[in-house]
């Protein structure tokens, strides 16, 4: 896919907005969860050290184009300043004068973080599905010279600040960006046999695209979590490809051990693995099994290339889904993964041939 990228830019002296997707969770004043605003650092980096006057632009929760303080940026200054390395100064608007102000006075070293675009309803509302408002768009433009898009978790919304903005001034696929696309890229054309998708979480209607997709391409699709349950209670037909569990823990809190022992069989003889959702209502310890029981398989022949005395080459293994993130954070096996995206949704709007505004805006 042929997008426009950072590198291709001048950027030295110019006022940047650096859109990332850092929607964190908070817990006591703090971010939650550190990844997201670390996978964004390698663009900050790069945009710093070409001189660059960074603005980081992005949203928290759900405020819906009200202010509300409990969604506010400025809690989580600190962790971005920790993480990212750099002075943050806190702007606590995202248009208008004070934005233009606080981008003059920038000191070498510092980045503003803007507060919250959802505080304006002109951003788009998922909620209601209202479009963004153009004006609004405009605005969050005018006090700068480049828009730089890092937000490919949020990439799959058309909103003010990620498909607006590159209507009015040029707009570029940051690293992170560019990276997921390419993984993207990766796991949809460019993949080895036997290649397993692994299929989880909530809401049938928004995995069956990403189903369709893999059924057509990959040997097995493994469903679990309440999409299961979901396409059994439908009776959705799927091709043999797709394996729905057969057995169950409680009323379907989890998969059963005997779907569990196939679904192990068969990631075990995976050479490509992709895994999006959990497979049980992984919040509760005792239905956390299957899910933690998959993670450690696949960590298994990713550390030992034998397995029951045959010799096996290590599979490539892409994760992505908040939840699914979870998993790997609690198992300390970030670090393990070839892969972990930054999309959940995104994710599979992209594998599933969803539009992805935020990336359409780009392509040259």
């Amino acid at each position: 896919m042929n997008i426009r990228k950072i590198q291709d830019v001048q950027l030295k002296n110019k006022k940047v907005i650096f859109r990332v997707g850092i929607d964190v969770s908070i817990e006591n004043g703090h971010a939650k969860e550190k990844f997201k605003i670390e996978a964004v650092k390698k663009a900050a980096d790069y945009l710093m050290e070409k001189g660059a006057k960074v603005a980081i632009m992005t949203y928290l929760g759900r405020p819906d184009g009200k202010k509300d303080m409990n969604f506010s940026l400025e809690q989580i200054k600190n962790d971005v300043e920790e993480i990212l390395g750099y002075k943050i100064v806190f702007v606590s608007d995202c248009i208008g004068e004070e934005v233009k102000n606080a981008m003059d006075e920038l000191k070498e070293g510092e980045i503003v973080l803007l507060e919250n675009v959802r505080f304006y309803p002109g951003e788009g509302s998922v909620k209601t599905g209202e479009e963004y408002d153009v004006e609004f768009a405009k605005k969050l433009a005018e006090n700068f010279d480049i828009f730089v898009n890092d937000a490919f978790s949020q990439s799959h919304r058309s909103q003010a600040s990620i498909s607006g903005i590159p209507n009015f001034i040029p707009s570029y696929a940051g690293l992170l960006l560019q990276k997921e696309i390419e993984e993207m890229e990766k796991i949809k054309n460019d993949f080895a046999h036997p290649a397993v998708a692994i299929i989880g979480g909530a809401k049938i209607e928004t995995k069956l695209p990403v189903i369709k997709f893999f059924e057509e391409k990959y040997d097995n699709i493994l469903v679990g979590g309440k999409i299961a349950n979901e396409a059994l209670d439908q009776k959705k037909e799927f091709s043999e490809k797709v394996i729905l569990p057969f057995d169950f823990v409680d009323d379907r809190l989890d998969i059963g051990p005997k779907s569990l022992e196939k679904y192990k069989e068969i990631i075990l003889s995976a050479k490509t693995i992709v895994w999006n959702g959990p497979t049980g209502k992984f919040e509760e310890e005792k239905y956390a099994v299957s899910s933690n029981e998959i993670l450690k398989t696949i960590l298994e022949i990713r550390t030992s290339n034998v397995h029951n005395g045959h010799s096996m080459s290590m599979p490539y293994v892409v994760v992505g889904g908040g939840e699914t993130l979870e998993i790997l954070e609690k198992n300390k096996a970030m670090e393990k993964i070839d892969f972990v995206s930054t999309g959940g949704g995104a994710m599979l709007e992209y594998l599933g041939g969803g539009k992805m505004p935020g990336i359409l805006c780009l392509k040259d």
